[in-house]
């Protein structure tokens, strides 16, 4: 079986891929990936020499880079590759329209004219918008994106339904939760946390911190989208969560906690524009038609979580330069 992983230097689609070679060591995986500033090849450090990994470097939304990678013929496509950060699309939608409608647009057109058997197109809770402090969302519920990074995804998911529609292409679409654990971006509100209160600096939560969010393990969510890749049905929609809903506060004592660290580095900072106030995801059609449930318990993933960051700090520091700071010291600085 030989499948294509686009975005596969990122946060999930790395942890996918180290779980993927696990669990079908035989099966030959293409890596795609533009290698943003959240794309890191040292993510995939251990598998590099690995005889059924091979990584291609291009840009989803580039036809002459998406032209040379279907040069090679794949099975399965999954697509984690997205701009996938809320506060930067605030400020500069136009690269979150243009990787993540234009580039899942351009992925499907090259899918269907190679014949592949399955695309896996990888979405995100936030197509739904906010929910109040009752109910979950479902699989049907309308989409109401907030941001527009919310409303990329939206769109993509649309394109991609209308490919299975319009062209009876084989095309499943997942939605997940918050996910957290090794390897994530330390822009995201667990390990950005964690990273600065290891260094003892201020932890800028949002408005009041009650924010809720329903959390999943990343090897969770890798487990979900591999059992969806082999049993899901076309042109459905599966929505994957992990059944811990915290509000961002709890999430931020959690850390401190767990770091020993004093809760007087919480910093409340002015509330982000268009901030969803509460996710909460019904899991029971993946639960019941395809034998998926979530296995890691919220308090043992964070204890790993920030094990694996207080593990590999070099990993973490390596990255907390250049682009990255400057964009979070304007960020943050405007806020506060």
């Amino acid at each position: 079986m030989k499948i294509m992983v686009t975005g596969g230097a990122g946060f999930i689609g790395s942890n996918f891929i180290h779980y993927i070679l696990k669990k079908r060591p035989d099966w030959e995986v293409t890596n795609f990936d533009s290698l943003t500033y959240a794309g890191n090849l040292a993510n995939l450090k251990d598998v590099e020499n690995n005889p059924n990994y091979k990584f291609v470097k291009g840009d989803i939304s580039d036809p002459d880079d998406v032209e040379r990678l279907f040069s090679s013929e794949y099975d399965f496509l999954i697509n984690f590759a997205a701009e996938s950060h809320v506060d930067r699309s605030l400020y500069n939608p136009g690269l979150f329209l243009k990787t993540n409608i234009l580039g899942t647009q351009l992925l499907l057109n090259y899918a269907l004219e190679k014949g592949i058997k399955r695309f896996l197109h990888v979405s995100t809770d936030e197509v739904y918008g906010s929910l109040g402090p009752d109910g979950y969302f479902g699989e049907s519920s309308p989409l109401a994106p907030n941001s527009p990074y919310a409303a990329s995804k939206a769109s993509a998911d649309m394109i991609c339904r209308s490919y299975y529609k319009t062209f009876d292409m084989p095309v499943i679409i997942t939605r997940a939760g918050n996910n957290y654990g090794p390897y994530q971006f330390p822009e995201k509100l667990i390990p950005f946390f964690i990273t600065r209160a290891l260094k003892n600096e201020p932890l800028p939560l949002y408005g009041d911190g009650l924010n809720v969010r329903d959390w999943l393990y990343v090897e969770d969510h890798c487990d979900a989208i591999f059992t969806v890749l082999e049993k899901g049905n076309f042109g459905e929609i599966y929505n994957i969560g992990g059944g811990n809903e915290k509000t961002n506060l709890e999430i931020t004592r959690l850390v401190l906690e767990t770091l020993n660290k004093p809760e007087s580095l919480i910093k409340y900072v002015k509330d982000r524009p268009g901030h969803d106030r509460r996710y909460a995801l019904d899991i029971n059609k993946i639960n019941s038609e395809l034998d998926w449930s979530p296995k890691m318990d919220f308090e043992t993933g964070i204890q790993k979580t920030v094990g694996w960051y207080l593990e590999n700090q070099k990993w973490w520091e390596d990255i907390l330069s250049g682009e990255y700071t400057r964009f979070y010291e304007l960020h943050y600085k405007e806020r506060s």
